[in-house]
């Protein structure tokens, strides 16, 4: 933990990974606990709707229960663990059972329809899911396994000493959106959790105080709820607000809030934005943190007076999170600015040469600190290219005034909205998947509320008269049900390179002048 009463510059120049031989996140977030603390408060189940109250020993408990449904199901160390849950206590004990046993958990969205699934299980090999009953009706059609609560056993629990892994040991496998192909696993070792503790702290203006309560509206089938709010808190002893939210909504949050004595919240823009047009205001917090684009002077200043602090915004990517933050307990944010490199990780932008510089250019992560992942899943070719020497690249433009990092823009074209990061790709390849769309490119739009829509552009086979409504509602039925086009315009030819290519950029620049949705 990073230690109160010291100067920013001090924790820096101070800083050690310190990484043990051995280190198993299960026990980091719950076997430790329930040996030293077993009654202490672990998370505030909401879930359903009701506050229920679970301890370190009762979530022991419970991942000790999926861990013997894994087991009778064959999973052995090294293989891979579908997660297709929501905010609740099985979710957690699920990771946590596979990590315990050596297993690599991979997490998937509950928005998540067949072909998305389908994509993501196929490519990791994940041969068992745990989820609920409604996941279990999504993968009837699958070839694997499928636990849900009802089918856990009654575990032997006596104590047992978990796997015998390292930092470096494969953990968990998140699937992050690119421009071309499907989605990439992003491979994470044991060691990403320790990765993400100082940012997180800072992100909370020193997280752990007497009190702290953290929740956030953001799913944990996320690198940002997992290992932004879940872990982390489950690490470092404060209880965590298990709440399901669909779909933002004002009235929800704030009763969340009210009812779980939440003190810290990661806020994703679009619930900040949309706090501010509902004249919300959230009384009794300590911290709230916000990441996944910038804010602007305008949302800092309202945040100051909703919430009575700063916000600090922090920086990262599934690939190596928690790289950059602010911290009002520590230092004065700069307006327009994202914050300071948190201590443990040397954040450069790099200029033509590839080399460091105090101008514009590509914002990089020397390698290799703690939260930085191990490799793409069986995808040496983009592991390699994600890389420039030293330097993990990571596709965003910035530069920086002193400490402080300025996010720019990103270079590829990952369509951020609401909070989410949508890959273009995989919605083409739907929509190219119906009997009558002939070609299509998929870019982001400009949108006040959202960041961006995603916005298609479709020509249709000759003959066709498939309309919006009905190419809608074939993406909905098959992708995560926010990454559908809100928008789809009919073109007879689309913008193309000579090797045949879609010129994505010019579709961009026609919808950021159309008017807005």
């Amino acid at each position: 933990m990073l230690t109160p009463g010291q100067s920013f510059e001090a924790l820096r120049a101070g800083f050690d990974w310190a990484l043990p031989d051995r280190l198993n996140m299960a026990h980091q977030v719950c076997d430790g606990w329930a040996v030293s603390d077993p009654d202490r408060l672990a998370l505030i189940d909401m879930s359903d709707g009701a506050r229920r109250d679970v301890s370190y020993g009762d979530l022991w408990t419970l991942s000790r229960q999926v861990e013997a449904a894994l087991i009778a199901r064959g999973v052995l160390r090294g293989d891979r663990v579908g997660v297709l849950l929501s905010q609740s206590p099985l979710c957690a004990a699920a990771h946590i059972a596979c990590w315990r046993i050596g297993a690599i958990s991979v997490p998937l969205f509950t928005l998540f329809k067949g072909d998305a699934l389908r994509t993501r299980l196929d490519d990791s090999g994940a041969a068992v899911v745990v989820t609920n009953p409604g996941g279990a009706e999504t993968l009837a059609g699958f070839d694997l396994a499928v636990i849900t609560q009802a089918d856990l056993p009654e575990a032997n629990l006596a104590s047992a000493a978990g796997a015998d892994t390292g930092p470096e040991d494969a953990a968990v496998l998140i699937y992050t959106s690119g421009t071309t192909g499907a989605p990439k696993g992003a491979l994470h070792g044991h060691r990403v959790l320790t990765g993400h503790l100082p940012g997180v702290e800072m992100s909370h203006d020193l997280l752990g105080q007497p009190g702290d309560v953290l929740w956030t509206p953001a799913d944990w089938a996320w690198i940002g709820g997992l290992f932004d709010v879940l872990m982390p808190g489950l690490a470092l002893g404060v209880p965590v607000v298990a709440a399901r939210m669909p779909r933002f909504e004002v009235g929800d949050c704030l009763r969340i809030c009210r009812e779980g004595a939440v003190r810290n919240v990661f806020f994703p823009p679009t619930a900040l934005r949309m706090l501010k047009a509902a004249g919300a205001e959230v009384p009794g917090l300590r911290s709230v943190a916000s990441g996944g684009e910038p804010l602007g002077a305008e949302m800092l200043a309202w945040g100051r007076t909703a919430f009575g602090l700063s916000i600090n915004e922090f920086y990262g990517q599934t690939e190596c999170n928690m790289v950059a933050s602010s911290c009002g307990a520590l230092f004065s944010p700069e307006p327009g600015f994202i914050g300071k490199s948190v201590p443990g990780f040397d954040v450069a932008v790099l200029g033509p040469d590839g080399e460091p510089t105090d101008g514009e250019g590509d914002i990089a992560v020397k390698a290799r600190p703690a939260s930085m992942f191990l490799e793409y899943w069986r995808n040496p070719e983009e592991t390699a290219a994600k890389f420039c020497g030293d330097w993990m690249l990571t596709g965003d433009r910035g530069e920086r005034k002193g400490d402080f990092l300025r996010f720019i823009g990103r270079e590829d074209d990952v369509i951020t909205s609401a909070g989410y990061r949508i890959g273009p790709a995989e919605i083409e390849d739907c929509l190219l998947a119906h009997p009558d769309v002939a070609t299509c490119g998929v870019v982001g739009k400009p949108c006040a509320l959202r960041t961006e829509i995603v916005k298609a552009y479709v020509v249709r086979k000759p003959g066709a008269t498939v309309g919006a409504d009905a190419l809608r509602a074939w993406v909905k039925e098959r992708l995560a049900s926010y990454s559908y086009p809100r928008e789809i315009t009919f073109l007879d030819v689309l913008p193309m390179t000579v090797t045949g290519k879609v010129i994505r950029r010019e579709l961009k620049a026609r919808a950021a002048t159309e008017d807005a949705a």
